[in-house]
């Protein structure tokens, strides 16, 4: 297998939790780690294990007030980075992969899985892309509440990764 760099400049993560008032919305770059993929015939099949980390400071909405709350929730000084790392990747056609492995947040670490699509950019660059529904409180976080607004805890994470070939 071809050992494949993600670039943190064209990888992005979103995240979207709903709150009593409108949903907050969290988009970033800077994505890091590296991935195992044989490309044949424009198909894609990942291997493992894999690990992708993002800093967790980079989380933020763009207000103020709620990115000061999920700093300080995220406890970003004492739990640096969010981590997902990958035990096994089940190619299942179509361009599409079951990742099975572990997510690390706010210094918990929880077995999860999410569906993946995976395709060929170009001969050097493979991008997956996922989305996966979490509840912050598996995590040791409790949804915010500032007077009447109030956060729910389910929050919608979506990634894409775009990795190159090293030479």
């Amino acid at each position: 297998m071809a050992k494949y760099r993600v670039i943190p400049e064209r990888s992005r993560l979103w995240a979207e939790a709903r709150s009593s008032l409108h949903p907050i919305r969290v988009e970033t770059n800077g994505l890091r780690g590296d991935v195992e993929a044989d490309v044949e015939d424009g198909k894609v099949r990942l291997g493992a294990p894999f690990r992708v980390e993002i800093d967790a400071e980079r989380l933020r909405s763009g207000n103020g007030l709620v990115d000061g709350e999920l700093q300080r929730r995220l406890d970003t000084r004492k739990f640096p980075r969010v981590v997902g790392a990958v035990r096994a990747a089940l190619t299942a056609g179509d361009g599409r992969s079951r990742l099975e492995g572990d997510l690390s947040l706010h210094g918990v670490t929880k077995a999860t899985d999410a569906d993946v699509t995976v395709r060929v950019v170009d001969e050097k660059t493979i991008e997956i892309e996922g989305e996966k529904t979490i509840d912050m409180r598996d995590y040791g976080l409790t949804p915010p509440k500032f007077l009447m607004f109030r956060v729910h805890p389910d929050v919608k994470v979506r990634a894409r990764l775009v990795a190159e070939k090293e030479a």
